[in-house]
């Protein structure tokens, strides 16, 4: 698309160069990132066009996925961009984090290895600043029934979290689960506190007959699985 002058509206444009009006005539897999951002915009600023915003804001976090954790602090950097607009954005990037986990459970995935899991829960936790834990319910085949987030706290709390998480599978009448917790130092070597939350997991869990099958922990682009370490 050619560049155009930063006073000129978008509504003055070709109407095949305008993305709502590219978008409606060629499908959305035809625009840019900038191109999708500029219809969630809808407007610019003073002297400056929904689609050159979109360009400054490609340009400050280069993809989506370093859009999804951000703070308004780095938003209001982008002169224009005001709670209104990065609202849009953000509610945009949920829809679809939560469209991938839909589908993910709409074909009930079968789970075959701590890999299956981290493909489905590492875009959702690997780029957050705090510890957050999910649980995958599976039915006796292993197939997943639920996502959840697990009760709030963090491993240093683990009794109320280890009653939530059983009392959730009863509930879902699962046949086993896979606890995920992120580590936001990306240091994903278990720490000793790690280890005594798998052990009473898998205790309370043998007790009310739930499967444990793995707690694995996410880095930013690796994982540590204490299945796959023989640790469970």
């Amino acid at each position: 698309m050619a560049e155009r002058s930063k006073t000129t509206g978008i509504k003055n444009w070709p109407s095949d160069d305008r993305p709502r009006e590219k978008l409606l005539k060629k499908g959305p897999g035809a625009l840019s990132n900038s191109e999708l951002l500029a219809i969630l915009l809808r407007t610019g600023t003073a002297g400056v066009s929904a689609i050159d915003l979109a360009r400054k804001i490609v340009e400050k976090f280069g993809t989506f996925r370093n859009m999804s954790h951000t703070d308004m602090r780095q938003w209001k950097e982008l002169k224009g961009m005001g709670p209104a607009k990065t609202a849009q954005i953000k509610a945009a990037l949920e829809i679809g984090r939560r469209f991938r986990e839909d589908e993910v459970l709409s074909v009930k995935q079968k789970i075959a290895s701590a890999k299956d899991v981290v493909n489905i829960v590492m875009p959702q936790v690997r780029d957050l600043k705090t510890e957050v834990f999910k649980v995958v319910y599976l039915n006796s085949n292993n197939r997943i029934i639920d996502i959840s987030d697990a009760a709030a706290g963090t491993v240093d709390h683990a009794i109320p979290i280890v009653r939530e998480i059983i009392h959730a599978a009863l509930q879902k009448f699962a046949a086993a689960i896979i606890c995920v917790h992120n580590h936001p130092s990306a240091n994903i070597a278990p720490s000793p506190e790690d280890k005594k939350f798998t052990q009473e997991l898998t205790t309370a869990g043998k007790l009310m007959g739930i499967k444990v099958l793995d707690h694995i922990i996410v880095g930013d682009s690796n994982y540590f699985s204490f299945a796959d370490e023989g640790m469970i």
